[in-house]
């Protein structure tokens, strides 16, 4: 992959499937990585809210690792998500990422506890300083409570590994001050690529592509090649299907596996509590928001 975009233009924050008892389903899970590659994904991102990492374990998220760097890692970029709320946790899983072989870690602002700007700037260098791997950063306030500060971003440039944000702060503009600052910047919110592409945003870390990868792929090489009439046509035809898959509560892993499940990838839609899956009247909206869009 290009410096300019290091882990590829569209990756896929990936969900997670489970058996009947609660226990991962790791060839259900490798299915997920599959399919996604094999419909324009340039990586999955493993164990990141979609894949609902607060309700997985060290071992499990090794396991899951694992299973997909297996399934994909010869043809794809394999990101693992490591960000806790917890610094010990987190330097745990970003070691056991290494172990494993992926090509990054995704590594999130501390969700809930709500440190400062002193705080996050330990947590993330306690993370990147225990792994080579390279690092994108994620800002996401509506689920951590907490926004990354420009001066925080400016402080983590010293490590040369620390390469990428995905952004979903809302803040398009702040993407052209990230990427002064010498960071690829991701749009971390599907309905928003095009405002952070204008900015100078180089790809995607999508939800929508679990069931919209090759559209999205269009879009971004539509962007890419300087066609934006293009790629704004295929963003407006994908609203329906941005809608439906997230504007849904705690979207993400609930319309992402009840989406496979209408694609015929996955044979249930089952998530790990407090998540609750999709009911049949919110499965027939999503339906219905994706057939809009073409998808199905």
């Amino acid at each position: 992959m290009s410096s300019e975009a290091p882990f590829g233009r569209l990756l896929t924050a990936m969900a997670t499937a489970f058996h009947e008892d609660g226990s991962v389903d790791l060839d259900g899970t490798a299915a997920i990585a599959a399919h996604l590659v094999a419909h324009g994904n340039d990586g999955v991102v493993v164990s990141g809210t979609t894949g609902e990492s607060p309700t997985t374990s060290v071992a499990e998220d090794g396991e899951i690792l694992r299973a997909v760097q297996d399934a994909v890692g010869d043809r794809a970029v394999v990101v693992a998500g490591v960000g806790t709320n917890a610094t010990a946790h987190s330097v745990e899983l970003a070691r056991q990422a290494e172990k494993v072989g992926v090509d990054g870690v995704l590594l999130v602002s501390p969700y809930y506890n709500k440190p400062g700007q002193v705080g996050l700037q330990h947590h993330f260098s306690s993370v990147v300083e225990a792994t080579d791997l390279p690092v994108m950063l994620y800002d996401v306030p509506g689920r951590t409570a907490s926004l990354i500060e420009l001066p925080t971003y400016e402080a983590m440039r010293r490590y040369d590994h620390v390469v990428s944000v995905k952004e979903a702060s809302g803040l398009l503009a702040r993407t052209a001050q990230l990427v002064d600052l010498g960071y690829s910047v991701y749009s971390g919110d599907d309905v928003n690529t095009l405002g952070y592409l204008a900015y100078g945003g180089v790809g995607l870390v999508s939800v929508v592509a679990h069931a919209a990868g090759d559209q999205l792929k269009a879009m971004l090489d539509a962007w890419a090649a300087g066609d934006t009439a293009e790629a704004l046509r295929i963003h407006t035809s994908l609203l329906p299907a941005f809608d439906a898959v997230m504007g849904v509560p705690n979207y993400g892993a609930t319309t992402a596996k009840a989406a496979l499940e209408l694609l015929g990838v996955l044979d249930n839609r089952r998530v790990r509590g407090p998540l609750v899956a999709l009911d049949d009247d919110e499965v027939a909206a999503l339906r219905a928001g994706l057939a809009a869009a073409g998808l199905l």
